[in-house]
């Protein structure tokens, strides 16, 4: 999954948070994220044009942490 702006992803299907790691370090946590959200995801090949068209603006967000 090269991407310019995602280092990592991850969702947790129980709380429905997908959590992106930024290549800055910076970590956001985006609520209530439905499965078949995140099943999209990864069918994209662009991950960062799928967060900024399907999830930002969408979904309620938290600042989790910087490294």
């Amino acid at each position: 999954m090269p991407s310019s702006v995602i280092a990592a992803y991850h969702y947790n299907e129980a709380t429905h948070i997908l959590t992106i790691k930024y290549v800055s370090g910076i970590v956001y946590e985006y609520l209530g994220v439905p499965v078949a959200v995140y099943d999209e995801m990864k069918k994209w090949t662009s991950k960062g044009s799928f967060l900024n068209k399907k999830i930002k603006g969408n979904y309620d967000f938290r600042k989790v942490e910087e490294e």
